[in-house]
């Protein structure tokens, strides 16, 4: 196994592992009797969060750059050949993400090309899932999957007018035009998309790879550098170690890269075994080398120390053959390595903040109920064990006492209901303003301004009024949930000075992720049309369908937004009615047993042991509750730690 295979094979032993101990959490607090509707979501959606976590790269060139042996040589050379086509010419025609989902059987699901002729995206068309083919993989056959892999390089000859109907031609590239054949036919990939369902034991893992075929494809399919790259973990831009930046590689880097910045880009200069030459020293070769480097890195404005000069093909001639000499000179291992370091621990930081703070959240809050159950225990200890010996007078003003202090806390609880009100409305106005229905009516209104001003310079300033209008959304939102968070704290003070609780301040929540969204796509859509002064009825329709993805992405936004903000909302006010609830069954049991203390109804012996058991209760189920967070922060640390489950705490 190669470092970087064992690498993500780490990281996916040490995220199942910190999802048995966030369930091992759960459960117990089940059993417990203490794990309410709201913490039980929560921990929920960390749960969800670390199934559903994926480690995406993308590899992007223009043909013949040796992309799919690149990822045969770095992913697949434990089969013994070749799994991806790799040849002269184009082997991929459409984006491919290979990944596992364990839902559905081994198979490729591919897009028909002759979707592009409607409007929807590709993840529209992922919703819906009936316009996919669907063809069997037969994993127990290397050559069987190279057979099927072929799919993805399908094409086919349709008539120029079928072509620009799909935004496939453009009568002002000279090279298109070159390509049509004496019946007036040019060829185009025969799908828009394909999905690899394949079980391998890294893409088990969530690793994902996204395979793009080329400039053509990033700018005729918008949903690529709207959604796919730049998404990715990390984008591998293959060039050819002969050619250098040629004119084309350098437009797909501008419409790859933009303005988002290279922080988690690297430049791969394939097929550096041509330059081998026998006449030359080795020092010479690698002088030649670093040169192409340094231009490749001056040319995309990269980091030198991101740029890495290897040979796809020998290494993978290597990894089959165990010729550790080839490896070696092949210089893949040394990108593997860049790999593992630029992927692998910034992801596990990022799921390890998220996933092990929301889980210590829930885990603070209820460390807080059972500390306030403790400290009522003691207290009526205390009071109980100081009538031991007194008269009956004593033990009815101790009752008197009881029974006043739950009418006062009853009334000071009432604002509990009126901070439901106030939340409710204010809530209701955040949500009003980021519903898809709100969404809807700017997308038409849009959509109006854009058919009337078809052709002509206006149309670009709608589509940038439409930006503008959500970023203005989103914002108004955000200064919303400014103004419920202060409420909430202002709740928070009123109970601290009345009853002496201490509450942890309500989680800080920001949309400014979402707004960064819409942003990205706002200059995926100005790369793509911001310098176009006169627009052709071919360039309408290619605008027309990224508007469609744009639309498309600002909706998945949108619900994320809506979603994610409604969670934060009904997350604010637990934490206090828990402490409520369970300050007011304190206070009626202690009620309650006063007065059967006055009514003789009960022994004040029997009462202070049954106080000492809960007592003992509540310090037992704080002991097991920290053992098991401080398992979840050890597992958080750990790169990798063995399944283990603690029975003795779910039998505590």
């Amino acid at each position: 196994m190669t470092p970087l295979s064992s690498s993500f094979e780490q990281y996916g032993n040490w995220r199942d592992s910190l999802a048995t101990e966030i369930m091992q959490l759960r459960q117990w607090l089940e059993q417990a009797q203490i794990l309410d509707a709201d913490a039980a979501r929560r921990i929920d959606v960390a749960l969800e969060r670390l199934a559903q976590d994926k480690l995406v790269i993308a590899f992007v060139a223009e043909f013949s750059r040796g992309k799919s042996e690149l990822i045969n040589a770095i992913f697949f050379a434990d089969y013994g050949k070749r799994i991806l086509p790799s040849s002269a010419g184009r082997t991929t025609m459409c984006p491919t993400e290979l990944l596992y989902d364990e839902t559905l059987p081994p198979c490729i699901r591919a897009l028909p090309i002759e979707t592009r002729g409607r409007h929807g995206s590709t993840t529209d068309f992922k919703r819906l899932g009936a316009e996919w083919q669907v063809f069997p993989l037969d994993t127990q056959s290397a050559d069987g999957m190279l057979e099927a892999f072929k799919i993805v390089a399908e094409t086919c000859r349709v008539p120029i007018a079928e072509a620009k109907s799909y935004g496939l031609y453009d009568a002002d590239d000279p090279d298109q035009a070159v390509a049509v054949d004496k019946s007036g036919r040019i060829e185009i990939s025969k799908w828009r998309h394909a999905v690899i369902n394949f079980p391998h034991p890294l893409l088990k893992h969530g690793l994902v790879i996204l395979d793009t075929p080329g400039l053509n494809a990033i700018g005729t399919e918008p949903e690529l550098t709207l959604s796919l790259l730049p998404n990715a973990h990390a984008v591998l831009f293959v060039l050819a170690a002969d050619t250098g930046v040629t004119k084309s590689d350098l437009d797909v880097w501008r419409h790859v890269v933009g303005d988002a910045g290279h922080r988690n880009h690297i430049a791969v200069l394939n097929k550096i075994d041509g330059l081998w030459d026998a006449l030359k020293t080795p020092g010479e070769l690698e002088r030649e080398l670093r040169r192409q480097v340094a231009t490749v890195a001056a040319t995309l404005d990269l980091d030198p120390m991101r740029v890495f000069p290897v040979s796809a093909q020998k290494g993978l001639v290597a990894k089959v053959q165990r010729d550790e000499t080839l490896l070696q000179a092949s210089r893949l291992p040394l990108l593997e390595e860049a790999l593992i370091e630029l992927l692998v621990p910034a992801k596990q930081k990022i799921v390890r903040d998220q996933t092990v703070a929301g889980v210590e959240r829930v885990a603070g809050e209820l460390r807080q109920t059972l500390n306030a159950r403790e400290r009522n225990v003691i207290e009526q200890l205390y009071e109980l064990r100081s009538l031991q010996g007194k008269n009956h007078s004593s033990i009815e003003r101790m009752t008197q006492r009881a029974l006043s202090e739950q009418r006062e806390f009853e009334e000071i609880v009432r604002r509990i209901v009126a901070a439901r009100l106030v939340l409710s409305k204010l809530s209701e106005q955040l949500l009003s303003g980021m519903r898809v229905s709100a969404l809807r009516d700017q997308v038409v209104a849009t959509r109006d301004r854009m058919k009337k001003s078809k052709l002509s310079p206006q149309l670009s300033v709608a589509v940038k009024d439409y930006f503008a209008m959500l970023r203005d959304m989103f914002r108004t939102a955000n200064a919303r949930t400014l103004e419920i968070e202060q409420m909430i704290l202002g709740v928070q003070r009123r109970f601290a000075e009345d009853l002496g609780w201490s509450l942890s301040p309500p989680m800080s929540f920001s949309l400014d992720t979402y707004i960064a969204d819409l942003e990205r796509a706002e200059h995926a859509y100005k790369s793509q049309f911001g310098v176009l002064a006169v627009l052709t009825t071919e360039k309408w329709r290619l605008m027309e369908r990224f508007f469609d993805t744009v639309v498309s992405k600002s909706r998945d936004v949108f619900a994320a937004g809506e979603r994610d903000t409604e969670a934060w909302v009904k997350s604010l006010l637990p934490p206090i009615e828990t402490q409520v609830r369970e300050q007011r069954s304190q206070l009626k049991k202690r009620a309650e047993s006063a007065s059967k203390i006055r009514d003789a109804q009960g022994s004040l012996d029997e009462r202070i042991a049954e106080l000492e058991e809960a007592l003992e209760d509540a310090q037992s189920k704080l002991a097991v509750l920290k053992r098991l967070t401080d398992r979840i922060h050890q597992a958080g640390a750990r790169a990798q730690v063995e399944e283990n489950f603690d029975e003795e705490a779910l039998a505590a």
